[in-house]
């Protein structure tokens, strides 16, 4: 119980100081402004996903550094809408809607720019594989059903609001595909219909199935 009670106390002081920070600022026009209020903004995105955005897996964090600006600005509008990060078994995502509700929709697109241009410097450990006992030529196979949105080598497509996959952490694939299944992530189609064509793929894989998609995904770096 005190674990538990250390770490909310410690998301609310970051809760709170993210709020102050926000309300601290005024808007600047121009493209120098709009750079120095995106990493304002992110100063405290930081707290959870770390300094160049390459995410921690302690708090449930993904890697962010380099997704495409169009995908941050519609996570961070789905999180401030209650379409994600609603669900009560959602913890990583109710710790980040707070987070996204504080930002406006100018800020909203003018944090996803800054992130997107984010690349790690080699002072950044890059996070290897944490997936134990993937199968990568099994996970090729149950790869098919992912060509048509997220592409042949993952890279994704804008046309159909599908992310490139070998940005982010294997951990955090897994967790999600397990989101998408039990319908804890994208589970109104009506919230949040591009979303929830997730669900039907992920219900057919079981936590192995999974395990091996995600293995492949990772080998295509």
């Amino acid at each position: 119980m005190r674990i538990l009670q250390v770490r909310f106390n410690g998301w609310m002081s970051v809760f709170f100081a993210f709020i102050l920070v926000l309300s601290s600022f005024t808007f600047f026009p121009g493209q120098a402004a709009a750079k120095t209020r995106g990493e304002a903004v992110f100063g405290l995105c930081i707290q959870c996903h770390g300094s160049e955005g390459q995410g921690d897996h302690l708090f449930g964090a993904p890697r962010i550094a380099g997704l495409p600006q169009w995908y941050i600005a519609a996570q961070l509008e789905k999180f401030r809408s209650g379409a994600r990060g609603k669900h009560p078994d959602d913890d990583a995502g109710n710790r980040m809607r707070p987070m996204a509700r504080t930002l406006d929709e100018s800020d909203v697109g003018i944090v996803a720019a800054y992130v997107a241009n984010l690349k790690l410097s080699s002072q950044v450990k890059p996070e290897g594989l944490t997936l134990v006992g993937g199968n990568a030529e099994k996970g090729k196979a149950l790869f098919g059903v992912c060509l048509a949105c997220h592409g042949a080598t993952a890279d994704g497509n804008e046309a159909v609001h599908a992310p490139s996959l070998k940005i982010s952490n294997d951990w955090y694939l897994v967790h999600q595909l397990a989101n998408f299944k039990n319908k804890v992530r994208a589970g109104d189609p009506a919230k949040d219909p591009i979303g929830s064509t997730m669900a039907p793929n992920a219900a057919s894989l079981d936590e192995q199935a999974m395990k091996d998609v995600v293995t492949y995904i990772q080998s295509l770096k």
